[in-house]
């Protein structure tokens, strides 16, 4: 048996109603052609809403930057802290 290589360029779908929002399935040989599996990033470009394989995941890096941060001293609050005097007037 030899392996399917055939790559599919475009297709025709529905937009479905999905809770609040409306949204398209995207067909698994697309997917499975793109090496999609549970992340996107999504934009418009001119009159397309074009989907990517994610470049970073979010978030990705932000520890390391806070730890680094930390160890240059540069991680003193800019605006200072919020004190808490009013608190104990609030019913909870």
């Amino acid at each position: 048996m030899l392996p399917c290589t055939a790559t599919i360029d475009s297709m025709k779908t529905t937009i479905r109603k999905m809770g609040n929002s409306q949204g398209v399935l995207i067909p698994k040989p697309f997917l499975a052609q793109l090496g999609l599996d549970k992340e996107v990033e999504m934009e418009v470009e001119n009159d397309a809403i074009v989907l990517r394989r994610p470049r970073n995941k979010a978030r990705e890096g932000w520890a390391e930057a806070g730890r680094a941060l930390a160890k240059s001293g540069e991680d003193r609050l800019v605006m200072g802290e919020f004190g808490n005097a009013d608190d104990s007037e609030l019913e909870w």
